[in-house]
């Protein structure tokens, strides 16, 4: 693992990540990937990886691009005020992989876009949203936030 990478292995993940099952692949300033294999209770009633899945993966990914840092003694936050998702095909693989890249922003906001292929290498979807910058403390130790 990179020097770069070192976060992965010091965040714990959160109980939502933890239920669905995805785990970040690589994280640095202004990039994160992440990968998911499909089970079946990640499907839809057609037996495709439900819609919702691919949003979430999405603005995870994005989300994490927007607020890397290299001191995981202080970790940063953001909160989604946009998401923007566009499904492009049904995936026809076993696992999906979400790249996510801050395009842009400043002090409080922050721009980013995304894309989901499979393991075939299909674009199943891609995304843009729009990211704010918390300042305030975030409990990681629980599963109840403090504000």
């Amino acid at each position: 693992m990179s020097d770069e990478n070192k976060t992965l292995a010091q965040e714990v993940p959160y109980p939502f990540q933890a239920h669905l099952g995805f785990k970040i692949t690589e994280w640095q300033s202004d990039f994160c990937r992440l990968e998911i294999p499909l089970e079946p209770f990640l499907m839809n009633r057609y037996g495709i990886p439900h819609g919702g899945l691919h949003a979430t993966l999405l603005d995870t990914v994005m989300g994490y691009s927007c607020c890397y840092t290299d001191d995981p003694a202080h970790p940063k936050f953001v909160a989604t005020l946009s998401l923007n998702v566009q499904y492009l095909a049904q995936s026809e693989g076993r696992c999906l992989y979400a790249e996510g890249r801050r395009t842009g922003g400043g002090r409080k906001t922050s721009f980013a876009e995304g894309r989901v292929t499979d393991d075939t290498g299909l674009l199943v979807a891609t995304g843009t949203a729009v990211f704010k910058h918390r300042t305030n403390q975030i409990n990681l130790n629980t599963t109840k936030r403090t504000v």
